[in-house]
């Protein structure tokens, strides 16, 4: 294979590559309580009862007017007396209604670029427009009423603490009248971990069972992005297997008729979690570093509810003891070096793996923290990609120098190589025998230029489910206009990049490319300009248009990664250049320019 057919293949699967890439990625009434437990028919051999019913009353009536989801929120919230939730990275409330925590925002993320009057909602209450929440309470075993247990409408009191804090928990208790006295005590740290100590004290002189749960609800099937490239939905670790289960998929697992609706079930032995995953949040139910429990994925198609438990095992509470069960909860922004240290300091095992990495995980864990690392160096994420660049550029360097000499040869035996075509004629067995030869003799691989654009694919993809899946990459400024490197560049050469004052909004992203997809476009341009031009038409016609078709494919993507792709070309120009002269070979980049202009 000669150099230009070389180029022209390489061309194609490049092409192809971004081609399969983007169409892969980019295919293109007033709720009640929606916590259902399961049906009355539940048992075990011991005795176990349903988790307790919480959606067998509503919280509050429908109103007579329709309101919108923010209104349906403020009602709600008003509806229920409430602790204050507030936090460096948390402010909401919780439900002394059923103990519940249903409303929390993260302080640290605006809905909205550069505006903080609106902060991300996570949770909300069972009564609002967009209802999603977490309770933990006790479920009867052995025989026990569960009439006598805490439940979806039990008025818990405030035992201490006022506001719950990163130094001030609350507690709050409950007495059933009938000698059992239950207790949850809440603490928060400074990010988003929170512990639920739930004891229970039996004053009667009869010994009970019972078992500690934690539930995770949302009514309705939440927005997704739809996206192949994102998980969204079920996301649960066991016993060394985390596994993903979209909100589609939840109706369609197989029935348990002791559980009721559709449920998948996990009995994790030794460490585990379980919880609801969204691009970039999430809320999730831990248990104790070695705690057995059952890992249960639900939907109830009757009430529309999406749930995840996690149910304790079954624990006696002799008469006139106490007993106590402490569980974690995560509700919050999934910050790789926060989740990290909730699992490397925390005994989360595998927490990190909550980030969807993708395929290249190899990949993709590694750039993700060497990107955060340089990032708490240098402090702008923009010209962290940059270096991140220079990193990978340098460590392909020994393959990226090989293949250069290999091109900068090739250029050289290039006179030859004709002769060869002369000779051979018509012959193509002839000609491939003595160009092999050649070959061997000016020991030259015309293939090794392959390997470092084949290793770019895997960096590119996995530099890109980087930027799209990690919440640093959300409203990360670089510099000028680019404030969000997660989002395409935002101005347009319809209006010559803002210079007229047209309005264009209305334009697909593919076709209202930025300035720096433009600057991608012409780096990749001026790389082809190193050598002359295929003397075929039909090659040089496509070489002519690959950069510009380029241009507009990825021009839709994140800025992040556009400038990634401009300071990647950039530097192989760079040193392809100074190898190709080093070794002999002058490019005339003028010359190429001029020739190609006019052959086109």
């Amino acid at each position: 294979m000669d150099d230009q057919n070389k180029n022209m293949v390489l061309a194609i699967v490049l092409s192809l590559m971004v081609l399969v890439g983007w169409s892969y990625f980019f295919p293109p009434i007033q709720p009640d309580e929606t916590l259902t437990p399961p049906t009355t028919t539940e048992v075990d051999p011991n005795g176990v009862a349903p988790v307790p019913a919480v959606g067998e009353a509503t919280v509050a009536t429908a109103p007579a007017i329709q309101l919108s989801p923010e209104e349906q929120r403020a009602e709600a919230l008003a509806e229920t007396v409430r602790i204050p939730v507030k936090t460096s990275h948390l402010d909401g409330s919780i439900s002394l209604l059923g103990g519940r925590i249903d409303d929390l925002h993260l302080t640290e993320y605006n809905v909205v670029l550069n505006d903080p009057s609106e902060k991300f909602t996570l949770l909300s209450p069972a009564s609002s427009g967009d209802p999603y929440y977490v309770v933990h309470g006790w479920g009867a075993a052995g025989g026990m009423d569960p009439a006598l247990l805490p439940g979806a409408l039990t008025d818990w009191q405030i035992e201490s603490g006022e506001t719950l804090s990163a130094t001030s928990p609350v507690t709050l208790v409950w007495d059933n009248g009938a000698g059992l006295i239950f207790r949850k005590t809440i603490a928060v740290d400074e990010d988003y971990m929170f512990t639920i100590t739930q004891s229970v004290e039996n004053t009667t002189d009869t010994g009970v069972r019972m078992f500690p749960y934690g539930i995770i609800a949302r009514k309705g099937e939440p927005d997704t992005l739809g996206f192949y490239l994102l998980h969204e939905g079920v996301i649960r670790f066991h016993d060394g297997s985390l596994e993903e289960i979209a909100y589609d998929d939840m109706p369609g697992q197989e029935m348990v008729a002791a559980e009721g609706g559709n449920v998948d079930r996990v009995d994790v032995e030794e460490s585990g979690w379980i919880g609801m995953t969204d691009k970039y949040w999430m809320t999730t139910l831990i248990p104790e570093t070695g705690q057995n429990f059952a890992s249960i994925s639900k939907y109830v198609p009757g009430s529309d509810t999406y749930q995840t438990d996690m149910r304790l095992p079954v624990m006696d509470v002799p008469a006139g003891q106490s007993i106590t069960a402490t569980t974690r909860l995560f509700a919050g922004a999934k910050e790789l070096n926060v989740i990290r240290s909730y699992q490397d300091n925390g005994g989360v095992d595998h927490f990190v793996d909550s980030i969807d990495w993708g395929w290249f995980y190899f990949l993709t864990k590694p750039i993700a923290s060497l990107l955060n690392f340089l990032n708490g160096i240098i402090g702008n994420m923009g010209w962290s990609i940059i270096a991140l660049t220079l990193i990978v550029k340098a460590i392909l360097f020994p393959l990226a120098y090989k293949s250069f000499v290999s091109m900068s040869k090739m250029k050289k035996l290039q006179p030859k190589l004709e002769e060869i075509k002369e000779r051979a004629g018509d012959d193509r067995q002839k000609l491939q025998q003595e160009m092999m030869e050649m070959y061997r003799k000016e020991k030259v691989n015309p293939m090794s230029g392959c390997l470092p654009i084949l290793l770019q694919i895997p960096i590119f993809f996995s530099l890109y489910k980087v930027l799209f899946v990690t919440i640093e990459m959300r409203h990360a400024p670089f510099i000028g206009w680019i404030e969000d490197l997660s989002a395409p560049d935002p101005t347009s050469w319809l209006n010559l990049f803002g210079l007229l004052p047209y309005d264009v909004s209305w334009a697909p992203v593919i076709i209202s490319i930025g300035i720096w997809p433009v600057l991608m476009g012409i780096s990749m341009w001026l790389q082809q300009k190193l050598n002359p031009a295929p003397a075929d038409k039909t090659q040089a016609m496509i070489f002519a248009w690959l950069p510009w078709v380029f241009m507009f494919m990825l021009g839709g993507f994140a800025s992040g990664l556009v400038i990634y792709w401009v300071a990647n070309n950039t530097i192989t120009f760079i040193q392809q250049y100074t190898i190709m002269r080093a070794n002999g070979v002058k490019p005339d980049i003028l010359g190429n320019i001029l020739k190609r202009n006019k052959a086109t």
